[in-house]
């Protein structure tokens, strides 16, 4: 049994400390076991461990996400990366022909596919396990995994069991679907032992290869990265459950919550204020999260969250905060805060001149023992001014010591890497033409490789 996580997200719902770099899964939010706070993907990952689950997990993610999940989880996490964003059937296709084709999973191995982000306990990893088992003794195509409901919500989908069809593990073979029903519908789906969806899909590696081959869709790693643009962009639950006849459920009891809006993700966070500020007067159940170096006081305003970060400031009744994903829906705003394998970065300051000339700055932290890739840029020059710490740089392949207090120069196609050896802050002033994070050409991440390319 293999288990691949999907990490997705536009970074809507939790706006404005999710971004299109930055999706809630990576928001450091919930309390850790050692009383650290941490990151839902962070949780998951260590529950994987605990159910004995992580060796043979696997991630799939897009681009932005790839340095986020490196600096979270280090280089243990096996990332399966798409190209581009399409959707889940998309994203799970191209797993499945990774495993075939690269890693050698036999085609009646089970597959596992959750999100990277549930808030469960580590029982419902356990559970997780019963599906290869659901699937080979029913014979159904597909096992899904879905929540006994506590109470008639409107938020979530679910699963209608054919009465009288439970089975093996309290399995159920499923009869419908229903996305976010009215209350009233709720109810009536409830008492027909309907469960919550999860978003938990099991099935054998060959059920979905051959569903690739029957729609002349490649099974080989390398060519569905080719032709991966080509694939529908629909979810996995319209091209692939809803058009299968034979669907299993498998009920989960424990606790299990979707914490995809900030009023969900505040009822499991500990601290009523992170960061900077002040909850003062008659303010029950009102959360404050503050990424800024300025304070935020609160007075009189139950029921309130407060997020700010570089990128804005919401300030929102809690009833009233999962309008954010529609309200920011056509936002087009750069990330102004973003975490990377070798650290994280703030803009400071964005100018656009009459002339077309653009002037960034940034302030760039790297972590000790971490470095940047070997690269340069085709459109812009960089100024840089070392704040604190100390460590090495590559220029154009000569190598040398840097300190708090030096100013360095990179200019146009100029190759540069820095290595931290305590922890350094940077004030980075781009000047170019067009600034984007895509103007980037990086020719080696590894520090040992990028000495061998030293000359000097």
């Amino acid at each position: 049994m293999r288990t691949v996580l999907l990490s997705g997200g536009s970074g809507k719902r939790l706006w404005p400390l999710s971004n299109e770099s930055r999706s809630k899964q990576f928001l450091k939010v919930l309390r850790g076991a050692d009383g650290q706070m941490e990151s839902m993907v962070k949780r998951v990952w260590g529950q994987l461990k605990e159910a004995g689950l992580q060796q043979n997990a696997y991630i799939a993610t897009g681009k932005a996400h790839v340095e986020m999940l490196q600096g979270q989880l280090g280089n243990e996490a096996q990332l399966i990366v798409e190209p581009e964003r399409r959707d889940t059937f998309p994203a799970i296709a191209l797993a499945a022909a990774y495993l075939y084709s690269v890693h050698g999973a036999a085609l009646n191995e089970t597959i596992v596919v959750m999100p990277v982000d549930p808030y469960v306990d580590t029982a419902f990893f356990h559970r997780s396990k019963e599906l290869e088992r659901v699937l080979e003794d029913t014979g159904a195509n597909l096992a899904l995994m879905g929540v006994k409901p506590t109470y008639p919500s409107e938020k979530y989908g679910y699963i209608v069991p054919e009465a009288g069809s439970h089975g093996l593990h309290d399995s159920m073979r499923v009869r419908t679907f229903k996305e976010k029903p009215s209350e009233q519908e709720a109810m009536d789906m409830i008492e027909q032992s309907a469960l919550w969806n999860c978003g938990v899909f099991a099935f054998k590696l060959d059920f979905l290869i051959n569903i690739l081959i029957a729609n002349n869709y490649p099974i080989q790693y390398d060519e569905m990265l080719k032709q991966y643009s080509s694939l529908p962009k629909i979810s996995f639950d319209y091209e692939i459950v809803e058009r299968s006849n034979f669907v299993a459920a498998l009920p989960f009891e424990g606790e299990w919550k979707d914490l995809g809006t900030w009023n969900t993700l505040t009822e499991q966070m500990e601290n009523a204020l992170i960061g900077k500020g002040i909850i003062a007067g008659e303010s029950g159940n009102t959360h404050v999260i503050n990424e800024l170096d300025i304070p935020i006081t609160l007075l009189n305003l139950p029921n309130v969250v407060v997020a700010a970060s570089p990128d804005g400031i919401l300030v929102s009744d809690k009833a009233s905060s999962p309008m954010i994903k529609e309200i920011m829906k056509h936002s087009e705003q750069r990330p102004m805060y973003e975490e990377r394998r070798w650290g994280r970065y703030r803009v400071l300051e964005y100018m656009k001149y009459p002339d077309g000339n653009e002037v960034l700055t940034k302030r760039i932290c790297v972590t000790p023992g971490q470095n940047l890739s070997y690269q340069y840029h085709e459109l812009r020059s960089e100024v840089w001014t070392i704040v604190s710490g100390h460590g090495e740089m590559v220029l154009n392949g000569a190598r040398f010591a840097v300190k708090a207090g030096d100013v360095l120069t990179i200019s146009r196609e100029c190759r540069h890497s820095l290595r931290a050896e305590t922890e350094m802050d940077i004030i980075e002033v781009q000047s170019g033409s067009e600034l984007i994070e895509e103007d980037i050409v990086r020719l080696a991440y590894d520090w040992n490789e990028i000495v061998s390319l030293c000359t000097v």
